[in-house]
């Protein structure tokens, strides 16, 4: 396919927001089309890692709470953020533990993403956590965690019925789904 129209380009960005997870922008810009247009980004202090914990007999471990924004309850893989001078793998490995009380013998990354490219800069990482060891969760203060341990095929379920329906979630469980053998074998 052919690009035939220019990119974007910015003519100035001014700051309408800032807090200490995110800053919202207000960019003049000259559309595809060369015509002026207005756009807003939301520019995220830290990445998204969420992670796929798959024990032995490949069940997977969700996390249940309360999404303030959408005012729902939301069943989810363990997440958080990771600040951008932080390795994302860090950052899993650590939220994996606080939130589960999990820590893995291994550990791959399944893949990046982009969570809402039409408006924020956000990028995430779905990591696999293999070999499983027990220990306390360490929930933060904002934190007030479910967590449950689902076979594959039932949390695929969960996805296919919309009970699962965080982006990072829904691609991690359905990339295992589609690839278990290679992934786990």
């Amino acid at each position: 396919m052919t690009r035939t129209k220019q990119r974007w380009r910015t003519l100035s960005v001014e700051t309408v927001y800032d807090n200490p997870w995110i800053r919202v922008e207000d960019h003049d810009v000259l559309n595809p089309a060369g015509k002026n247009s207005q756009y807003g980004k939301v520019c995220f202090k830290n990445r998204a890692v969420a992670i796929l914990a798959v024990d032995i007999s490949i069940n997977i471990y969700l996390v249940g709470q309360h999404r303030y924004t959408l005012d729902e309850y939301s069943w989810e893989l363990p997440m958080g953020g990771a600040p951008l001078a932080e390795d994302p793998l860090n950052a899993a490995q650590r939220e994996l533990r606080e939130e589960t009380g999990l820590t893995a013998g291994r550990w791959l990354e399944l893949m990046r993403l982009h969570t809402s490219n039409s408006i924020t800069d956000e990028s995430g990482f779905v990591f696999l956590a293999r070999d499983l060891t027990e220990g306390p969760t360490e929930f933060g203060d904002t934190e007030d965690l479910a967590i449950r341990m689902l076979p594959l095929a039932e949390a695929l379920d969960w996805v296919h019925q919309g009970q699962i329906t965080d982006a990072m979630s829904v691609a991690g469980i359905l990339r295992l789904a589609a690839d278990t053998d290679r992934l786990l074998g």
